[in-house]
C-alpha cells in the first residue's frame, strides 16, 4: 500500500451542500434559509451566548474572584498525635530531624507548625517556627517545653 492509496471508506464522507443552484439542486430559490427574518440575511445570525435579549450568562457572573493576600505564609503541618508515634521521650524536635523522620518534605522549603490534633504523652522540646495554642497547651500538659 502507498501514501496515495489511502482512501476513506466507502459511503464515509459527503459532498458539501451547494445551495443557490438552481431549482433542480433541491437547494435553489432561498438556499435553505427559509423565507423572510433575521436568519435569511447575510450575517444575520445571533452570536454565540445571545439569550434573546435577556441578559447573557457570562455578563451576569461576577468578573473577578476571590483575593489573594501576597502576605500569606504556607506552613509544613505536624499534628501532636503525629509527634508521639515518631518521638520517644525527651527528644529534641527540629525542623531537621522532623524531615529526617519523613513527618514533613524539606527542613527548608516551608517553615513548620505544630498542630493540636491528637493525644500527647512523652515529654518533648519543640524548636520550630509555629505552635497552636491547642498545641501548645497539650505539649505543656505532658511535660513538655515550646521555644
Amino acid at each position: 500500500m502507498q501514501l496515495h492509496d489511502l482512501m476513506p471508506a466507502p459511503g464515509s464522507t459527503k459532498g458539501r451542500k451547494r445551495v443557490g443552484r438552481g431549482h433542480g439542486s433541491g437547494h435553489g430559490g432561498r438556499s435553505g434559509r427559509g423565507q423572510d427574518g433575521q436568519g435569511s440575511r447575510a450575517g444575520g445570525t445571533k452570536g454565540p451566548g445571545f439569550e434573546g435579549g435577556q441578559l447573557p450568562l457570562y455578563q451576569r457572573l461576577p468578573k473577578l474572584g476571590g483575593f489573594v493576600s501576597h502576605n500569606r505564609v504556607e506552613y509544613a503541618v505536624v499534628n501532636v498525635g503525629r509527634l508521639e508515634e515518631l518521638f520517644a521521650d525527651g527528644d529534641v524536635i527540629t525542623p531537621e530531624v522532623l524531615a529526617e523522620k519523613g513527618a514533613i518534605k524539606s527542613a527548608t522549603k516551608l517553615p513548620v507548625k505544630i498542630l493540636g490534633d491528637g493525644e500527647l504523652t512523652k515529654k518533648l522540646t519543640i524548636k520550630v517556627e509555629k505552635v497552636t495554642a491547642g498545641a501548645k497547651e497539650k505539649i505543656e500538659n505532658a511535660g513538655g517545653t515550646v521555644e
